[in-house]
C-alpha cells in the first residue's frame, strides 16, 4: 500500500513508488533464496514437477506461487519456513499418486475420469456438452494431431489432464487397454 510520508527536510515523497532500500535489498535476496530453493526442490522432486497438470497439481502449483509471493513481498516469512511449506506441496502430488496406485478407488474420487469425446469417426454431443468442449475444438486437436479423414480417426478423449488425445491411423482400431477407464 502506498502513502504520502512528510519529512519536514525532504519534503513529501510516495513509499508507495519507491520503497526504502532496506525493503528492495530484502526482496531481491529473498527472491534469489526462494529462486535457489525452487530450483534444489524441483531437481530434488523431479521430472513430475513438470507433469501435465492434474487437479491437484493445479491446485498445489496455484499454493507454491502464494507461498513463493508471500516470502518474497513479506518481511515475516523465512526462506526455511518457505521452504518447508513448498517441500510439503510438492511431496504431496506425489503421494496422491502413490495413493492412486494402491487404492484405485482413492483416483476414482478425487479425480474426473477421460471421457470419450468423438468415436470411429461420429461426434459424442452428449459427451461434449457434459465435458464443456466445442466441436471446433475438437477439429481444431484433429488438425493439430495430422487427422486427414475423419474416417482413419478412431477416438478422441478429453484426458484427466484436460488435454485432448487423438487416436487415429489406418489400419485396425486401438487396443482395447487404450479405451480403460474412459467414459463412453
Amino acid at each position: 500500500m502506498g502513502y504520502w510520508i512528510l519529512n519536514g527536510d525532504e519534503g513529501i515523497h510516495m513509499q508507495w513508488i519507491i520503497e526504502n532500500r532496506d525493503v528492495l535489498t530484502h526482496a531481491a535476496i529473498t527472491a534469489v533464496g526462494v529462486l535457489m530453493m525452487m530450483i534444489v526442490l524441483i531437481r530434488i522432486n523431479g521430472l513430475r514437477s513438470f507433469a501435465k497438470m492434474s487437479g491437484i497439481d493445479f491446485v498445489t502449483t496455484i499454493a507454491i506461487g502464494s507461498v513463493i509471493a508471500s516470502s518474497i513481498m513479506t518481511d515475516g516469512n523465512s526462506l526455511v519456513k518457505s521452504a518447508i511449506v513448498v517441500s510439503i506441496l510438492l511431496v504431496i502430488p506425489t503421494l496422491f499418486e502413490k495413493m492412486k496406485i494402491y487404492f484405485s478407488w482413492f483416483g476414482k474420487l478425487f479425480e474426473n475420469s477421460p471421457i470419450l469425446l468423438l468415436h470411429q469417426g461420429k461426434f459424442i454431443e452428449e459427451n461434449m456438452k457434459k465435458a464443456n468442449v466445442s466441436r471446433s475444438t475438437v477439429i481444431a486437436k484433429l488438425r493439430e494431431a495430422n487427422a486427414y479423414h475423419l474416417k482413419q480417426v478412431h477416438a478422441v478423449v478429453l484426458e484427466t489432464t484436460g488435454d485432448i488425445s487423438v487416436l487415429h491411423g489406418e489400419g485396425k482400431p486401438p487396443d482395447d487397454l487404450m479405451y480403460e477407464g474412459v467414459r463412453k
